[in-house]
């Protein structure tokens, strides 16, 4: 059994505690806001995250779990200290480092015994020799640094966690980065050792090249819309060549969430303040914020004017499963439309209090069917498991005008169309409903 400490417990860090807990380990998780410790104390979750609550209590029960909001408590007699803090995107797409730098800084002053401190964050290339800094310089204990990217995501954070298809990991010790190694073994899977600068490119280049694929069969989606082809059997297609693979070729409104914005962006910064010429990466930056207008536009055409009409989105989140809404397509669309004269509302089934935070401006509704009530139009913004099996014809009564713009492809054209809707998806034939 290990002592760990978790230093930042938003998506990453709350899972990576409970499933080192869950592995047997003696794990405290360590976060300044005293708020998100006082509820996870409490047996609250901050995070809406499916199934980790049940770990987190199963873990705090059996007392390999711990909270606080001391570092005096939770770094002395700790082996390996994962720092899990919050990277945000700067203004000029740099990754803010001010909360890794005070997380390095205020832990370096509680070491008591020789320990290793992982980099969870994601940071940029050569942040490991940063933090190594940082902590050298407070104290002088010996301390090992290892670069540790994560790859959940939002709303499979368990099942990625404890069936990862890799582990990476980057150190100049050797030594170091096997002992986190060990930490990892009983998961079985792939571990990758190398060095401290090409773990974290690792990270970056996966996400980009991940976002990269979306933005490519959304370009192709375009092209489908004005050749009269279909996206989806086009993708499915492609995604039967195991070059190309299936997935995250699903066109739709593009990519948002903590990372894959924040990680394109701030790989495009790097790359350009280095000498180099990412257009590739600059176009898929483009096309995804595209996207989202090309949704305001479909609403347009089809309504030929958006000013004084009742606009009703589904799906509030950046993805389903989340109520996180960081770079959310929502955000723009709302903004869009509002802009355009439109009065909107929304139903989330998790993020109505996010939303009413970050989105004043619109009606939040108790359910799908409410938010419909008298709309001139429907957006499905997030492709949420309920909507799969909705009443279309419940749907269509509640609406003033049966138009439904389906920015994830959800629903299928002719059963749309059979309902009685006028559907539009994104690169897939336009469907008139039955007279």
């Amino acid at each position: 059994m290990a002592r760990v400490c978790v230093i930042g417990t938003g998506y990453v860090g709350l899972t990576t505690g409970a499933c080192f807990a869950d592995l047997g380990n003696d794990v405290v998780c360590l976060d300044v806001n005293q708020e998100k410790i006082a509820r996870l104390n409490r047996g609250e979750m901050p995070i809406y995250e499916p199934g980790l609550e049940e770990v987190v209590e199963r873990n705090v029960r059996a007392g390999r779990l711990t909270f606080t909001t001391e570092y005096a408590e939770a770094v002395p007699g700790a082996e390996f200290l994962f720092i899990a803090v919050n990277t945000p995107q700067s203004p000029n797409g740099h990754a803010d480092m001010t909360y890794v730098e005070q997380a390095a800084a205020t832990l370096a002053q509680h070491l008591v015994s020789p320990a290793i401190v992982v980099n969870k964050s994601t940071v940029p290339i050569g942040s490991a020799d940063f933090v190594a800094s940082i902590i050298r310089r407070a104290t002088s204990v010996p301390v090992s640094v290892v670069s540790n990217p994560e790859f959940l995501r939002e709303g499979t954070a368990l099942h990625d966690f404890m069936q990862a298809d890799r582990v990476v990991l980057g150190s100049s010790e050797r030594e170091a980065a096997e002992r986190v190694a060990e930490l990892y073994k009983p998961l079985g899977c792939p571990i990758v050792l190398t060095d401290e600068r090409t773990s974290e490119m690792i990270k970056y280049a996966s996400n980009a090249f991940l976002a990269t694929k979306i933005s490519f069969i959304n370009e192709i989606a375009q092209v489908c819309d004005r050749l009269g082809a279909d996206v989806r059997e086009v993708a499915r297609g492609m995604g039967l060549d195991p070059r190309i693979a299936p997935a995250f070729l699903n066109a739709g409104i593009g990519w948002g969430g903590s990372c894959f914005p924040k990680d394109v962006r701030a790989l495009e910064y790097m790359a350009s303040i280095h000498g180099c010429h990412p257009q590739l990466l600059r176009a898929v930056i483009e096309i995804n914020r595209d996207q989202r207008i090309h949704v305001v536009r479909l609403a347009r055409e089809t309504l030929g004017n958006l000013r004084g009409t009742e606009i009703a989105l589904l799906g509030l989140a950046f993805k389903p499963n989340t109520d996180d809404m960081r770079d959310a397509p929502s955000l723009e669309i709302v903004e869009l439309l509002q802009h355009e004269g439109a009065r909107v509302r929304g139903f989330d089934p998790a993020a109505a209090d996010n939303a009413r935070r970050l989105l004043p401006g619109i009606e939040l509704c108790r359910d799908a069917y409410e938010a419909a009530d008298g709309a001139d139009a429907l957006i499905l913004v997030t492709e949420w498991n309920e909507f799969k099996q909705i009443d279309l014809g419940r749907l269509r009564r509640a609406m003033r005008r049966p138009i439904v713009i389906d920015g994830r492809n959800l629903w299928d054209p002719e059963v749309m169309a059979e309902a009685g809707f006028e559907y539009r998806a994104i690169g897939r034939p336009t469907k008139v409903a039955v007279p």
